[in-house]
């Protein structure tokens, strides 16, 4: 909570082929809850463009909607989970994020990154350069509330357990299907939750 005792506002990230609208049960949900919640569509959002490039309109979203000293909550979905942790890892909003939740995201890649052979899915790939960078440095994630959700009937997210990691919170919610992830009322249960649980105190890391 800040200093007005109300929660940090809440910036959603949705995937691949998807807009803000996937969240529309989600905002409201969260929003009825007293949380103020925003979104932006990633454009393109087809996967021309690369998960880092994507991760730059999130730096400019967020410079032009929330104060400097505004801390926020992030949640980010499948591929959103990605590009949101390239956001927090490597364009500075590690120092911004109290708060950070992926819903079924291929934190080590998924199969289904070859479906297609453009930016966005192949950095998505198992074993990708991109996405071992990012591994290497994923204990960065232990300075804030990092949470995972995943299920195990993903059929997008391929093997589903690419959405485990070493760190932070991890959490399986028996889902059928990977779109229902931002709609089934047991995972805004859990949602609610991980936003309500105190924050850690930052760490000062000398640069």
């Amino acid at each position: 909570m800040n200093s007005l005792n109300k929660p940090n506002p809440v910036l959603l990230i949705h995937g691949i082929f998807d807009t803000i609208r996937k969240f529309d049960r989600m905002s409201r949900y969260l929003t009825n809850l007293g949380w103020d919640v925003y979104s932006l569509n990633l454009v393109p959002n087809y996967g021309i463009l690369g998960l880092d490039k994507l991760a730059e309109q999130v730096v400019n979203y967020v410079d032009k909607i929330f104060p400097p000293n505004q801390p926020f909550d992030l949640i980010g979905f499948s591929m959103g989970g990605i590009v949101s942790r390239y956001y927090v890892q490597r364009l500075g909003g590690i120092e911004r994020v109290e708060r950070f939740i992926t819903i079924s995201s291929p934190h080590n890649g998924t199969l289904t990154g070859y479906a297609l052979n453009l930016a966005a899915p192949t950095q998505m790939r198992p074993k990708s350069y991109f996405l071992e960078n990012l591994n290497q440095d994923i204990a960065l994630l232990e300075q804030i509330n990092f949470t995972s959700i995943w299920t195990p009937y993903d059929a997008m997210i391929l093997p589903a357990r690419s959405s485990q990691v070493p760190v932070g919170k991890d959490i399986k919610i028996d889902v059928l299907i990977h779109a229902w992830m931002v709609s089934d009322e047991k995972v805004f249960k859990v949602i609610v939750e991980e936003l309500k649980a105190a924050p850690k105190t930052k760490q000062i890391i000398p640069t």
